[in-house]
């Protein structure tokens, strides 16, 4: 295949991957707004689906662990 006709297939792909991407962050834009202000972490996952986590739940985890005294040798102190 000629080197133009590679670039502007590669072009139009670039291109077409911008628009997706675009319009997933638009689809998505109210939430993800909504869960930075809360301070959570968002995860994209796929087109229009995102995983939203609280790291406060990794904070009751390692709360309970320590009340339990199931500390890991493995961790650092």
């Amino acid at each position: 295949m000629h080197f133009y006709a590679i670039n502007g297939i590669y072009a139009i792909k670039t291109r077409l991957a911008r628009m997706i991407e675009r319009a997933d962050d638009e689809l998505c834009m109210d939430q993800d707004e909504w869960a930075y202000r809360l301070g959570w972490t968002v995860q994209r996952t796929g087109f229009g689906a995102r995983h939203y986590r609280n790291p406060l739940f990794d904070l009751q985890k390692a709360e309970r662990i320590y009340a339990t005294g199931e500390v890991s040798e493995n961790v650092a102190a």
